[in-house]
């Protein structure tokens, strides 16, 4: 559907998208429904009528209870609507959907095409890059036993929003011993809080939690019991170290616990920080075999010794080739680490990990599980933002206090859209 007034060609752009998902391996058969075009003061209401019409016409084939497997939609040129279409489509529809730019779908640019097909095929439930290493058994400490990769990571409103809950993301590795797959789950939390709070819960005799659901999930996808956590936490400073890793692991501990008795699988626990001064020069800035084209530090470049802290287990990694300007490394300091690993093999799997990010094809400067736990959080945030808004413009500053205790629970997200990964 496209809610764009520009003249363009849209039976070429979908037959350009859609030769450009074949010719990557997917399997496109025909569209359900015809392309449609919309007004953009009526997305709302075009996205329910597809929701009915492709469930009639699913109905009518004799798939009853099946739903539409991906929405593309070319958003309105005016922009501001994408956190809306999201809401609707992820909270209330059930509809996974894949939007496009308005200026790109006339271009019809082969770049543009591919990195969409690459998003494509993830929320579809298809894999972009599985590691060699991972396929045929080779990765200490991970390839031996199944291993279940978290990433997490906080983020909080705006400066001077002193009201707007933060937002909390747990991904978890769906599949093993690939580890492509990601499931995310989301949760709002009073206003700056650091800690995720949603990590277990126990009301009477009923536990729940995101730790709990997603290794209740990875359980029913691999069929297999988790036998090593690895836990990749973005957004901690230092000076919060101790009290995230004292909350955060016990409640990692209690979800495993709440299972079944005694199942306390030995865990990991990085801190992953961008957000540092360090920067990373090669000796000999004229020998080209030491630096990539931008005059950067080759990816891969891994610092343990001098820089780092003289008793903790930290070190410095440059995954990712550098493009413009300097690169700035990653900094991954462990603060417990139950699966003994020595600091090659948790170098070696945290640079391997960086190859298998989805949305593009190249390696990324932050562990994925990390960076997809910050994508699910930020799109969380489109969940919030049109219901605050309006009611926050009214309170005085004691109603805004009093709202920032009581955090209004996220939306739930439809149980389809949370199988893939529609974060992407």
């Amino acid at each position: 559907i496209s809610f764009s007034r520009a003249r363009m060609n849209l039976d070429q752009f979908c037959h350009s998208l859609i030769s450009m998902c074949c010719s990557k391996g997917m399997d496109f058969g025909e569209p359900l429904l015809p392309i449609q075009t919309a007004h953009p003061g009526q997305i709302e209401k075009s996205l329910r009528n597809i929701h009915a019409q492709s469930t009639a016409k699913l109905a009518s084939m004799g798939l009853t209870g099946k739903g539409l497997q991906l929405l593309i939609i070319i958003l309105p040129d005016v922009s501001g609507s994408y956190g809306k279409i999201k809401r609707i489509c992820e909270t209330e529809l059930g509809i996974v959907s894949q939007c496009c730019q308005p200026r790109q779908a006339q271009k019809n640019n082969v770049q543009y095409l591919e990195n969409v097909s690459l998003k494509i095929n993830v929320k579809v439930g298809g894999r972009n890059t599985v590691l060699v290493n991972f396929l045929e058994r080779r990765t200490p400490r991970v390839s031996d036993m199944p291993t279940i990769i978290f990433g997490a990571d906080v983020t909080h409103s705006q400066p001077g929003d002193d009201s707007s809950p933060s937002i909390a993301a747990v991904v978890a590795s769906m599949d093993w011993p690939e580890i492509t797959m990601y499931r995310g789950l989301v949760s709002a939390q009073a206003h700056k809080e650091e800690i995720i709070q949603d990590l277990y819960k126990k009301h009477g005799d009923v536990h729940s939690g995101m730790i709990r659901e997603l290794l209740i999930a990875f359980r029913r996808s691999t069929k297999l019991k988790p036998g090593r956590i690895i836990f990749y936490r973005d957004g901690v400073s230092e000076g919060q170290f101790n009290q995230v890793l004292l909350y955060e692991m016990d409640a990692i501990r209690k979800a495993c616990n709440s299972l079944e008795e005694g199942y306390l699988p030995p865990v990991t626990f990085v801190v992953v920080q961008k957000r540092h001064h360090t920067r990373l020069f090669p000796v000999d800035h004229g020998n080209r075999s030491l630096t990539d084209r931008s005059g950067n530090i080759l990816p891969g470049t891994v610092v343990d010794t001098h820089i780092c802290h003289p008793t903790e287990f930290d070190f410095y990694l440059c995954s990712h080739a550098g493009i413009q300007g300097t690169s700035r490394p990653t900094h991954y300091h462990v603060l417990y680490d139950e699966n003994n690993f020595t600091a090659d093999d948790l170098q070696m799997l945290t640079n391997s990990l960086c190859y298998t990010y989805a949305r593009c094809t190249r390696s990324v400067s932050v562990v994925p599980p990390a960076y997809y736990a910050h994508l699910a959080a930020f799109r969380a945030r489109y969940y919030i933002e049109g219901e605050t808004s309006e009611s926050e413009s009214t309170g005085g500053r004691a109603t805004t206090r009093e709202r920032s205790m009581e955090v209004r629970p996220l939306p739930e997200i439809k149980s389809n859209v949370k199988d893939v990964m529609f974060y992407c």
